[in-house]
C-alpha cells in the first residue's frame, strides 16, 4: 500500500509539473517559428563573437581623404 501511494504521489507531482501534458494553446506553427527564431539568434550571436575575435566589429579609423 505504501509503494502504491508513493507511485501515485510521484505521478501526481509529474502531472502537476507539466511533464505529462502538452502545453495548451501552442500550435505546431508557433513552435516552428520559435525554433527558427532561436536558430537565427544563435547564428547572429556566433557571428558577433567571431567578428569580435577577429577585431572586425570596431569602426575603421581610416579616412577616405588624404592628410597633408
Amino acid at each position: 500500500m505504501r509503494l502504491f501511494t508513493l507511485g501515485v504521489g510521484l505521478y501526481l507531482v509529474t502531472l502537476l509539473a507539466g511533464c505529462a501534458t502538452r502545453q495548451p494553446g501552442v500550435t505546431a506553427a508557433e513552435v516552428h517559428r520559435r525554433h527558427v527564431r532561436m536558430n537565427r539568434m544563435n547564428v547572429q550571436m556566433m557571428m558577433q563573437d567571431i567578428d569580435h575575435f577577429l577585431l572586425l566589429d570596431r569602426p575603421s579609423m581610416l579616412t577616405d581623404r588624404r592628410l597633408p
